[in-house]
């Protein structure tokens, strides 16, 4: 977080109301509804009584996730130990998921975000782009610059903190034009505050969509296609479509956030200058800093080295094999996280020390692990084949296409209730199973709903950065209603026509 304090997000009284009811309704309704599939005489001669423990276990953990009546991390393990307890499988394969190498993505990914954080690296970043002459006096350019930088800190750096980290920056800015000693003169509307306020929560989720490590439902979408389908799909490969869709939604955002939430004057006198010391202030780069960029790029070089193999030499040469089997993303990460250990830091240390490293958020690498967890059994034990074939037979679909917006629509909608991570372990294994019963290809619909689950813009709940910034009191949740539906509906627009358009690359 910014300055390692939390901001604070102020509750009204009818949240706080509505918080207690909605983990009351899903402490209560949860032992029912596993009690009521467990008894449910089920007909299908396909359903193995194992399968049938395990429905119960998913729709019991399914509404502890939708309700957040149980942490998160806490509702996906405990959902593992009852698959152990009922018998679903032995300990050794419902926990086997927790040791797939994408955990360990995770894991690396998390302690060098932790380091770019520590060291200031994403502030000097920051500044130092919209300190640009370009960018100058200007609110538009401003606005631009500063969404952008968000955008791309948050292709590497988890949404949540990118969000708080920009925001620390934008209220800086905020607090700068209204100040009262010159807010007259400058005659900045109240709405540009706005602007920059949803720009800082909105610009962050979508950059996380621009590689695999950007954002949770991105790794845990990667390993459903790679466990259900046998599908792997480099960081490379996934770039290919994630980066255009950021650069799309991220201009489209711009501009509409620049239309409605306008600044209503043309320049800013004094605000670069004030970008300009707040850049000095930074003082020259440390060595801490210097290590931490070089692990950083040493880790993105292993990363993309598979993909541009592939482009040069083709997916069949030795060296491109090479790279795919002894070097895959999650060993990359390791190797970045532990450079961090090894080159210089502060203080005649490490660039970071291992208390500082375990400051990353385990809560979601054990989210990871319980719902990939129970997304593996649904396929071991034939629930995932029962389920599709039930929902094939009453579910309209209208080929390809079709079942591709239906993912990415229905994974939104579930993701404006509940966090991304859930969003995506709920969505696609079921999505997977849908597709391959209804005999169309799985990739592009998995593909849709892993994108799906990082929209939902609408409501301060529908994502950790829409609250941050909800808390600052620049945003009536009118317009974050507004604003927010107007994103989700050209975001679904912009993923199912880039992944129809782009996935037969991924099969070629």
């Amino acid at each position: 977080m910014a300055g390692d304090v939390e901001p604070l997000i102020p509750v009204t009284d009818f949240e706080r109301r509505f918080e207690r009811a909605r983990v009351g309704i899903g402490l209560a309704l949860a032992p029912i509804v596993f009690v009521a599939i467990l008894l449910y005489p089920f007909s299908s001669p396909d359903l193995r009584p194992e399968a049938h423990r395990l429905a119960a276990v998913m729709g019991a953990v399914v509404t502890l996730w939708i309700t957040e009546a149980l942490p998160l991390p806490v509702t996906a393990l405990l959902g593992a130990s009852a698959c152990t307890l009922l018998r679903v499988a032995d300990a050794k394969t419902v926990f086997a998921p927790f040791a797939d190498q994408l955990m360990f993505l995770f894991v690396g990914s998390f302690i060098l975000a932790r380091a770019i954080f520590l060291h200031g690296l994403d502030k000097r970043l920051a500044f130092g782009v919209m300190s640009l002459a370009w960018v100058g006096a200007r609110p538009a350019r401003i606005l631009l610059a500063y969404g952008a930088v968000t955008a791309c800190i948050s292709a590497w750096i988890s949404n949540t903190a990118t969000t708080a980290m920009m925001m620390a920056i934008g209220l800086s800015i905020l607090h700068f034009l209204f100040d009262p000693q010159h807010a007259r003169a400058l005659g900045v509307s109240r709405g540009y505050a706005t602007g920059m306020m949803l720009m800082t929560s909105f610009a962050a989720s979508i950059g996380g969509l621009a590689t695999p490590v950007g954002t949770a439902p991105n790794v845990i979408g990667l390993g459903f296609i790679r466990k259900f389908l046998g599908v792997e799909i480099s960081f490379f490969e996934w770039m290919i479509i994630g980066v255009p869709v950021v650069v799309i939604l991220y201009l489209y955002l711009f501009v509409y956030m620049n239309w409605f939430c306008p600044a209503g004057v043309r320049e800013l006198a004094g605000s670069g200058e004030l970008l300009e010391k707040q850049r000095d202030s930074l003082g020259p780069w440390t060595a801490g800093q210097i290590s931490t960029l070089v692990a950083f790029l040493i880790t993105v070089a292993l990363w993309i080295a598979p993909g541009v193999v592939a482009l040069t030499a083709g997916e069949e040469s030795p060296t491109y094999k090479l790279f795919r089997e002894s070097c895959p993303e999650g060993v990359a990460a390791l190797i970045g996280a532990a450079l961090l250990f090894l080159l210089p830091g502060k203080s005649s240390g490490r660039a970071i020390t291992w208390p500082e490293a375990v400051q990353i958020d385990w809560g979601v690498v054990l989210l990871y692990g319980g719902g990939f967890a129970l997304g593996e059994l649904t396929r071991i034990t034939g629930l995932a084949d029962a389920v599709g074939k039930g929902l094939a037979g009453w579910i309209p679909l209208s080929g390809d296409l079709g079942l591709l917006l239906a993912s990415t629509v229905v994974a939104a909608l579930v993701s404006e209730t509940t966090s991304n991570t859930a969003s995506a372990n709920i969505v696609v294994p079921l999505v997977i199973s849908l597709a391959q019963a209804a005999g169309v290809d799985p990739l592009a619909p998995a593909l849709g709903a892993t994108f799906g689950a990082s929209l939902g813009f609408m409501l301060p709940v529908s994502t950790p950065c829409n609250a941050i910034v909800y808390g600052t009191g620049y945003i009536p949740l009118s317009r974050m209603i507004r604003y927010g539906l107007l994103l989700d509906v050209v975001g679904v627009a912009v993923i199912v026509t880039l992944i129809h358009a782009l996935v037969p690359l991924l099969r070629s």
